[in-house]
């Protein structure tokens, strides 16, 4: 149905003979599908006569967006993201859809979402020749960064230093820097034993290993975050 659903909002109307022809089913099939979407609260509106047919009421849909509950989660810590960078653009309604976000979680998620929040860091905006050498990071990167950032997993890296070297890494990813448009992961080397932030960009692979940490204080990375040229 949520075919049906796409078809009929974006097409000016539609006959029922039509449709079933379309989606290869029986006029009675396409009747009942409708009849379903009417009891499920969709506007449906028909135009009775010859050259009528039917379509869904394109206003339908607002506030009726369903987000599984990671991508809710990624939504709010974009938001607090754009509210920790004080932009004055587009933040007007901000509060309300971060409102009925958290509502929506049950108290023992609200609280893990407030986790996740606590672990993403905003700093001074990059410089000019940082961001003339910014490139996006492979996806499969990214999947494999979110997901041990978000799981607290341990991740196998192949990191390529501004030098040009490249190394294989173990990291435990504690922390998301963002200087904006950069994106840093503020993380312990198991291997070199010590903390070190790693641009996200330069990371050319990632493989979470399922191996759990456990969460370090933003103080034990300190004296590492005050350092400029700590990005190693």
């Amino acid at each position: 149905m949520e075919l049906l659903a796409v078809q009929l909002k974006q097409d000016e109307h539609c006959t029922i003979q039509d449709l079933a022809d379309q989606h290869d089913v029986s006029v009675r099939t396409i009747a009942r599908d409708i009849s379903l979407m009417r009891e499920q609260g969709m506007q449906i509106d028909s135009d009775r006569g010859r050259g009528g047919g039917v379509r869904l009421n394109r206003n339908w849909g607002v506030g009726r967006v369903n987000l599984a509950y990671s991508e809710a989660v990624d939504l709010l810590i974009s938001i607090a993201v754009a509210e920790q960078m004080n932009s004055p653009m587009f933040l007007a309604s901000l509060t309300s859809v971060k409102r009925q976000l958290v509502a929506s979680f049950s108290p023992e998620k609200r609280t893990r979402v407030n986790q996740l929040k606590s672990r993403i860091l905003i700093g001074v905006t990059a410089s000019t020749f940082v961001q003339a050498g910014v490139s996006a990071p492979p996806k499969q990167v990214v999947r494999a960064l979110h997901q041990a950032f978000v799981n607290r997993e341990t991740l196998e890296i192949r990191y390529k230093r501004e030098d040009g070297e490249i190394s294989e890494r173990e990291i435990e990813p504690h922390y998301l820097l963002l200087k904006y448009p950069v994106w840093y992961v503020v993380a312990l080397d198991r291997l070199r034993k010590g903390p070190r932030t790693f641009r996200c960009d330069r990371i050319q692979k990632a493989v979470a290993t399922g191996d759990q940490f456990k969460l370090r204080s933003k103080e034990s990375f300190r004296s590492s975050l005050a350092e400029d040229d700590l990005v190693v």
